[in-house]
Parts: structure tokens; sequence; C-alpha cells
């Protein structure tokens, strides 16, 4: 049997969360507070040195409603090409 390693990642797009923030007046520690996380967390994320959890996705898409998924998220896929016998 033959098969290719694919990973997918989602990442946050920084700027669009940073925009979303300051239009709604926000700070990252007030974005934190909201979503029941660390400003720390939220800056890891920020900079993409954490991925979120489908929860903590779920949470920020609530505070930033009506944004969507794709407003805020990218999607990231990676495969190493490798092929499993």
């Amino acid at each position: 049997m033959t098969e290719n390693t694919i990973a997918i990642t989602v990442k946050v797009n920084k700027l669009a969360l940073l925009r979303a923030i300051a239009r709604r007046n926000m700070s990252q520690n007030m974005l934190a507070i909201r979503v029941g996380s660390s400003s720390g967390y939220i800056s890891q994320i920020m900079c993409g040195t954490k991925t979120t959890s489908p929860r903590m996705r779920e949470k920020i898409l609530t505070v930033l409603a009506p944004l969507t998924f794709d407003d805020i998220f990218i999607i990231e896929e990676s495969g190493n090409g490798s092929k499993h016998e």
C-alpha cells in the first residue's frame, strides 16, 4: 500500500487579526481575556510559534463575529512526499 503524508496546519493571519481587534478598539490582552487565554499565548499564535486548537479558533471567531474562519485563519498544507509501503 502506498500513501503520501500530508500535514494540515491552521495559522492565524496576523495582519487580519490585528486589523480585526483594532476595529473593535481592543488590545491583544483584551482579546486574550475574552477568549479565556493568556496574553502570552495570543502573542505566540500571532507570531506563529504556536498553532490554535479548533476550540480556540472557535472562541476567537465568536469574539470577532461576524468575521469568518477564512477572514482570520490560513490553512497550510505540507507534505514530505514520502511513501509508506
